[in-house]
């Protein structure tokens, strides 16, 4: 399975690592990096795992930080659309494709 980013998801895991590195050491920011890894290849391996999210989208949640990253998954490619903020306003980053 392909895996594919929205051009703004490096700026979305930028500023989540930056504020981990700021708040916890760099051992907290490279800890939330590999947990979203993590989430990142086992929705690449088995999208259907995870639950779907207003039609297209399939939400993936982080178990130790209050992230999510939403996706979409068409043939053979997972598309990561945004990483956010569990309080963030349900309709942000809806609008990439």
């Amino acid at each position: 399975m392909n895996l594919v980013y929205h051009r703004s998801v490096q700026r979305d895991v930028s500023q989540v690592v930056a504020y981990y590195d700021q708040a916890g050491g760099l051992e907290l920011g490279d800890a939330f990096f590999t947990e979203l890894m993590a989430q990142v290849q086992a929705a690449r391996r088995q999208p259907t795992r995870f639950h779907p999210f207003r039609g297209e989208f399939r939400r993936a949640n982080l178990s130790r930080f209050p992230y999510h990253f939403l996706f979409r998954w068409a043939g053979d490619s997972v598309r990561i659309l945004v990483v956010r903020h569990n309080r963030r306003h349900p309709d942000y980053g809806l609008g990439r494709r």
